[in-house]
């Protein structure tokens, strides 16, 4: 949500000092939070891990399908090609056993990758409970509060309704 004050409506909710105050405040909690957060992901994981995630990352992008597919055409077209000094004819069995080791030790490191994905959205999840925990007693509080307030502007409405009943009496 972006704070923005268009020329044609000046007196928009968004322009109000406040609501940008809050909006400020806001996103400033949340690069605390996340810079935190990233602080506490670097301390508790070990390099091996983060090497996994950097892994699974380039497996899973654009970039490394773009690569691997050029890398395999080249493959194929310099082993199909008569003037080039083969090193892997036909049926290609190298580039097989290339390709099922890489599918054999990229899989691992995808889903350890993941694991630890699942294991901290899960710690965010929680995060995200207690957070609304603490916003739903503080909307009690508020609730509450205004009952008070209102129990108190009824109590005041009838007085002043019987102080003007009184003075119309007399």
């Amino acid at each position: 949500m972006k704070c923005e004050c268009s020329p044609a409506d000046p007196q928009s909710e968004n322009c109000d000092p406040v609501n940008q105050r809050i909006e400020r405040l806001v996103n400033d909690y949340e690069e605390k939070v996340l810079r935190r957060v990233n602080v506490e992901y670097r301390r508790k994981t070990r390099w091996s891990d983060r090497l996994a995630d950097k892994i699974a990352a380039f497996g899973g992008s654009w970039r490394f399908i773009i690569i691997f597919s050029l890398i395999l055409a080249f493959w194929i077209v310099w082993n199909t090609l008569s003037f080039t000094r083969h090193f892997d004819n036909p049926p290609y069995i190298l580039l097989n056993l290339v390709l099922s080791l890489i599918a054999a030790f990229q899989a691992p490191v995808i889903m350890m990758s993941q694991n630890r994905h699942a294991e901290q959205d899960k710690h965010e999840a929680i995060i995200d409970f207690a957070i609304n925990y603490k916003s739903e007693q503080e909307i009690d509080d508020i609730q509450s509060h205004l009952h008070r307030l209102e129990a108190d502007m009824r109590e005041i409405k009838d007085m002043l309704r019987g102080i003007k009943a009184g003075s119309e009496k007399e």
